[in-house]
């Protein structure tokens, strides 16, 4: 399989080989107008990773080459494990600093979201108003989420985010949201019906399968994607999942369509049928 190929396997959308030697960030299938995609092209051994999907890189490797290029293949992906060590540990040194710099807020784009009054950690700069949502493995800190007043979203570079997320609550129904708004709706939603939660913000669709390894069940709340993602993975996943009948919505897009009552409604339907327990 060519790199192109390989890449377009993973979502990415590539229509040229890119320069050999540094990360290229590109489009994805499920999100072509922002570059949620990242490759790393070497000639004889690539790199594809797909946020949305990925937690970590894929590793192309060209079939058919000779020893040597073997040796080399596997020399190439030693020093890139190294370096991506070390940019994983320089980003969670990042996302303290940008935390420590941080105000309690509120923040342009949650007020988009219908939480006008939801105080956040926001770090001013120049020109910028960004939100920042810490990302933590256990109680680990391993990069953060920023997030610009018009819904832009990046992570750090070279952080690592398998398993990584953001938890709202302490005991209760486990709940895995892709996204912080989708997160805040479902809080309303539960505190509703009274019903105690974990609410796991988990960031990609992809990275909701690591996070949900570690818990012994609960719920999911599916982005209903045109890619279809948000419905494959929860399937995978195995837990009972709700997801908005409307192609492009999440729980918050729903909650700021119909209001929180419906939701909850179907929230305690899912949870009542499914027999989960806080």
């Amino acid at each position: 399989m060519d790199f192109l190929d390989f890449c377009r396997a993973c979502g990415l959308v590539l229509h040229q080989h890119p320069p050999v030697g540094r990360w290229v960030r590109v489009p994805t299938e499920d999100k072509p107008r922002s570059r949620n995609g990242a490759v790393k092209w070497m000639g004889d051994v690539g790199f594809a990773q797909n946020w949305a999907t990925m937690t970590e890189p894929a590793v192309w490797r060209n079939e058919g080459v000779s020893r040597e290029a073997n040796q080399r293949i596997r020399s190439v992906a030693t020093q890139a494990d190294r370096e991506a060590k070390l940019l994983a540990a320089k980003a969670a040194q990042k996302a303290a600093a940008l935390l420590s710099e941080c105000e309690l807020s509120t923040h342009p784009y949650l007020e988009k979201k219908g939480f006008t009054e939801e105080l956040v950690n926001v770090w001013n700069r120049d020109t910028d108003n960004v939100m920042v949502v810490p990302m933590r493995r256990g109680q680990e800190l391993v990069g953060c989420q920023l997030i610009k007043a018009d819904g832009e979203k990046k992570f750090l570079y070279g952080q690592r985010s398998g398993g990584a997320e953001f938890v709202f609550g302490q005991r209760g129904i486990h709940v895995l949201c892709e996204g912080y708004a989708t997160a805040l709706s479902a809080q309303q939603a539960l505190r509703n019906l009274k019903t105690p939660y974990v609410l796991h913000v988990t960031f990609s669709a992809g990275n909701m399968k690591k996070v949900a390894e570690q818990l012994p069940g609960g719920i999911v709340l599916a982005d209903n994607d045109a890619s279809l993602t948000g419905e494959r993975v929860a399937k995978e996943i195995g837990w009972p999942y709700w997801m908005s009948d409307v192609v492009g919505e999440d729980f918050n897009d729903a909650h700021q369509r119909r209001g929180v009552f419906p939701l909850a409604m179907q929230l305690k339907a899912l949870i009542q049928s499914n027999r989960i327990r806080a």
